[in-house]
């Protein structure tokens, strides 16, 4: 049985088609780098640092369009991944929502140890120390919610899903290269998650999601040394198809991937004509 049912594969097509098309058409006059002249170009200032006269100067503006273009959709695939995988997720679960705002009451002492727990962590990431594991964090929190004066307090997770098994996943949706202040946050937002709920795994399970391995197929082969580092890694980050095993089921990594092929080579054309022939 596909991970992917047909209705939602035609959701998802259609989506990115539209995506695609509403991408293109924002980059479609958009002003790119163009050297009138070398001594023109010298005179200019970047505060960012953005200045590349000879890639400028010897590359055509057209190609100048399509690169920009590339650069910024590498960000912008990850927004359609969340709808992707909430899409695929109603196939399989209870429910699912993108930009979930969790409300609940957590105590003093609970958001007192969590800044702990954290600073702690990070302290001995930086002196390659032993880390603490997922789990005694979230206990530690947990401990402490026991006492202190309550507040209510919310947190917002990229995807929510409720399992059939009434199973409560959170997931934050990061790129797969984070850097350590991304890490130290995601680390935060997952321990103040089970203070809200007020439960631990296996009932309420957050993770720091990547949709895809920039290294390779395997665990294994991850190597960003920031999250490797500076998140609990074995027990709060998952990688590609770990993540879209839980979305989907088995096959559902290799499906998605055969569906945005499908739209690429579909809008290939469309793409390189608006772009680089204004057409």
């Amino acid at each position: 049985m596909p991970a992917i049912s047909d209705l939602t594969r035609s959701r998802i097509t259609a989506a990115l088609e539209v995506f695609i098309e509403n991408y293109v058409e924002k980059h479609r006059d958009r002003a790119v780098e163009k050297m009138k002249s070398p001594q023109q170009y010298l005179n200019l200032s970047d505060k960012d640092g953005g200045l590349k006269p000879f890639y400028v100067a010897i590359v055509p503006s057209e190609v100048l369009r399509i690169s920009a273009f590339q650069r910024g959709l590498v960000t912008s695939v990850g927004t359609s991944l969340e709808e992707c995988a909430r899409l695929i997720a109603l196939d399989h679960h209870q429910d699912a929502q993108r930009g979930y705002v969790l409300r609940g009451e957590i105590s003093s002492d609970a958001l007192s140890e969590i800044e702990r727990q954290v600073a702690a962590f990070e302290h001995a990431a930086s002196r390659k120390a032993p880390r603490a594991s997922l789990n005694s964090m979230i206990n530690g929190v947990l401990r402490s919610n026991m006492s202190g004066e309550t507040e209510i307090r919310d947190h917002k997770a990229d995807l929510y899903i409720l399992g059939d098994d009434d199973v409560e996943y959170y997931f934050e949706m990061k790129s797969p290269k984070p850097n350590k202040d991304q890490c130290l946050r995601v680390t935060q937002g997952i321990l103040k998650i089970h203070a809200l709920r007020n439960q631990a795994r296996p009932n309420v399970q957050c993770y720091f999601a990547m949709t895809y391995n920039p290294f390779g197929n395997s665990r294994q082969s991850y190597n960003w040394s920031f999250a490797r580092n500076y998140t609990p890694f074995d027990g709060a980050v998952l990688i590609g198809k770990e993540f879209w095993n839980i979305i989907g089921g088995e096959s559902c990594y290799k499906e998605l991937l055969e569906i945005y092929k499908y739209v690429g080579t579909v809008k290939s054309k469309y793409i390189v004509d608006t772009l680089a022939f204004g057409i």
